[in-house]
């Protein structure tokens, strides 16, 4: 049975993706800050773990310590509507701290668990491509995808050598907690469009940014 980690795990994008994981016969480890009812429904592993918190991570990879992995989607993020007026860097540094630090901290820390045909996903965002920015704001979360796409490019480069592919996703705009309720995707949608990438990845194409439709996304 192939193994899967999703942090994030408890609601959203990533309940749903641990949820079509689990029916695909996939184990499924749930990593996230709080577990919840709808998780606890899943029947995948929860896992504590805040990847903004490095005694955290680092303590969910002493307890997979032997445990193969087969896919790695690095999920949690965190987004907040900041602008220039007034520049809110707290709030731009907690963003960085979630979405550019959190999946590069897992991904190193968990390296081991990964083998020849791993696979690594990591949900990015439209919104960290500087070539598509044509309405401004959102600093925190712009600067932070940014940086976890050239993270990703990084890992993709370093892993290569391992047999380990890795992804950047886009998921579209889901009507999630995180985004207020708003968007023109259900998570589900969503979801499934993100396994219909991974699924499709190969070696070669490791480092590729993508949307979960499949379009290519320029940087």
């Amino acid at each position: 049975m192939p193994r899967a980690l999703v942090t994030g795990a408890n609601r959203g994008i990533g309940l749903e993706l641990s949820r079509l994981l689990v029916a695909a016969g996939w184990e499924v480890i749930a990593a996230c800050r709080h577990r919840s009812i709808d998780l606890d429904a899943v029947g995948a592993r929860v896992e504590s773990l805040d990847v903004a918190d490095d005694e955290s991570v680092r303590r969910l990879g002493e307890r997979l310590e032997g445990v193969a992995l087969d896919l790695l989607i690095n999920n949690a993020g965190i987004l907040d509507d900041d602008g220039l007026d007034p520049l809110d860097l707290e709030s731009i540094r907690r963003q960085f701290e979630v979405n550019a630090l959190g999946p590069l901290k897992v991904t190193a820390t968990l390296r081991r668990n990964l083998r020849p045909g791993s696979k690594v996903a990591i949900l990015s965002s439209r919104l960290g491509s500087i070539g598509d920015n044509q309405s401004g704001g959102y600093y925190g979360y712009r600067m932070s995808k940014a940086a976890v796409n050239a993270a990703g490019v990084s890992l993709a480069r370093d892993l290569r050598g391992e047999g380990v592919a890795v992804v950047l996703l886009h998921p579209g705009f889901v009507r999630t907690e995180m985004t207020g309720g708003r968007g023109g995707v259900e998570p589900a949608e969503a979801a499934r469009g993100l396994l219909e990438r991974i699924a499709e990845l190969r070696l070669e194409d490791s480092g590729a940014f993508l949307h979960a439709s499949g379009e290519r996304l320029p940087w």
